[in-house]
């Protein structure tokens, strides 16, 4: 069971926000459950983290067996295309203006969906809007 995991679970370890705890443990048992996959925009995101260098995120992913996945292939464009179209329509119907969300996560969400079998992630309900099939990791 292979886990794709979003940005904000590392930027959260790495800086020891409460929301973190246990996400060690969670990392550690999806990785001996099948592995543990970031998508490039996810490795673009940590390395803008405060005091990120490539050293040390390499080193970082290195140590916790992260694989980074940098190709993205054209289902998962499209299939991040299709969940953000349908979120910029809501949000119109709804009268409640311009997108708030960012781009990324419709690409995380869509890597995760065709490239993983599930994502962890410390925002849920971010993604089952727009991803109503992705399994989240609990």
């Amino acid at each position: 069971m292979r886990t794709a995991i979003d940005t904000n679970v590392i930027s959260a370890l790495w800086s020891g926000e409460p929301a973190s705890r246990g996400m060690a443990e969670l990392l550690m048992r999806a990785k001996e459950q099948g592995g543990l996959v970031i998508c490039a925009p996810v490795y673009v995101e940590l390395l803008a983290y405060p005091k990120a260098t490539r050293t040390y995120l390499g080193q970082f992913l290195a140590s916790t067996g992260i694989v980074t996945d940098f190709l993205l292939d054209e289902r998962v464009w499209q299939e991040a295309a299709s969940a953000f179209a349908a979120y910029a329509q809501r949000r119109r119907a709804s009268k409640e203006g311009a997108s708030k969300r960012l781009l990324v996560d419709f690409i995380v969400g869509a890597h995760a969906i065709l490239k993983a079998d599930r994502l962890l992630t410390l925002d849920p309900e971010r993604y089952r809007t727009a991803f109503p099939k992705l399994v989240m990791m609990p």
